[in-house]
Parts: structure tokens; C-alpha cells; sequence
């Protein structure tokens, strides 16, 4: 792990983060999504000062993370929500931890006051690696849509969020 270095996304990782952001679609337990956006949709809904990918020597995207937010009302503005992506070929090797510790120093530095996900129940690694990153499970909500590659049956999703102990 100690050659990785987490950077910020550039238009040069577009191929590789979708790539990236496909495969977790195609295990299935990532996302309601099928398929990937183009660039410029995933460009366009994510907020630039957040995005951030996990690189090799070979500066190889072996994962990223991101963020939009929840809402355009001012209220809202210290609120976000985050989706995190992994190489499959990586994974277990400590990448989804330092994008997730890199995003919170982020988003903290920028006075951001909740990160907040919903994750299927199934994706078993990914709550354990929110929650000792200091979420917490907010509540599921059961049934909240059918799942188009899982034979079109209804999926929970568990609502987490991460409240910043910096940013009052």
C-alpha cells in the first residue's frame, strides 16, 4: 500500500474511473445504475474539490471516490453524498480506507459537516469499512426499489452518515 497516493481526479482518469465505477455495477451490489455515465454526466453531478482517485507507481487508477450534493437549497450546503469505487484486482488491501479518510480530510477542510451513503445490506465490506470510518447506520429503507440486474426484485438500502466532529 505504500506506493499508492491518492490525487485528485483529472479528465485524464475519465476511462479508467468509469471502468472502475462499471465493474462495481456489474457485481451487483454497488448501485441501482446498470451502466456507467458518460463523462460529462458524471463530470456535470459531482463536485470537483471532492473527487479523488487512488493511483499506483504506474499511476493506475486502483480506485476512486467522490461526491454530489444532497440538495441545492443553502441549508443543505455542508451535506453530501459519496460513492466509493474500487478495483476488484485491489481490493482488500487497505484502498477504500485511505479514499475514504482522504475524502473526509477533504470535505472537512471545505466545511462539509455530513457525508452521508446508502448501501445494499449485501455489500457487507463496504459497511464495515464505513463504520470504522466513523459512520453510523441512520436507518434502511426497505423495498425503496427494484434492482433491474437482480431479476427486478425490491432491494433495501442502509443509510449511513458520517457527522463531522470539526465542522459546527
Amino acid at each position: 500500500m505504500s506506493s499508492t497516493l491518492v490525487r485528485p481526479m483529472r479528465i485524464t482518469d475519465a476511462e479508467a474511473v468509469l471502468a472502475l465505477y462499471q465493474a462495481g455495477l456489474d457485481g451487483g451490489n454497488a448501485s441501482f445504475e446498470t451502466a456507467a455515465p458518460a463523462w460529462e454526466a458524471f463530470d456535470a453531478g459531482r463536485l470537483d474539490e471532492h473527487r479523488l482517485v487512488a493511483v499506483d507507481a504506474d499511476e493506475q487508477v486502483l480506485g476512486w471516490v467522490a461526491v454530489t450534493p444532497v440538495s441545492s437549497r443553502p441549508v443543505y450546503a455542508g451535506v453530501v453524498e459519496h460513492s466509493i469505487y474500487v478495483d476488484p484486482a485491489a481490493q482488500g488491501r487497505g484502498i477504500g480506507r485511505t479514499l475514504l479518510n482522504a475524502l473526509i480530510a477533504s470535505t472537512e477542510a471545505a466545511g462539509i459537516w455530513t457525508i452521508q451513503s446508502g448501501i445494499f445490506p449485501e455489500n457487507t465490506a463496504s459497511l464495515a469499512l464505513h463504520r470504522s470510518c466513523g459512520f453510523r447506520t441512520v436507518g434502511v429503507r426497505e423495498r425503496v426499489a427494484r434492482h433491474a440486474t437482480r431479476a427486478n426484485r425490491w432491494r433495501d438500502v442502509t443509510l449511513l452518515e458520517r457527522r463531522s466532529p470539526l465542522v459546527n
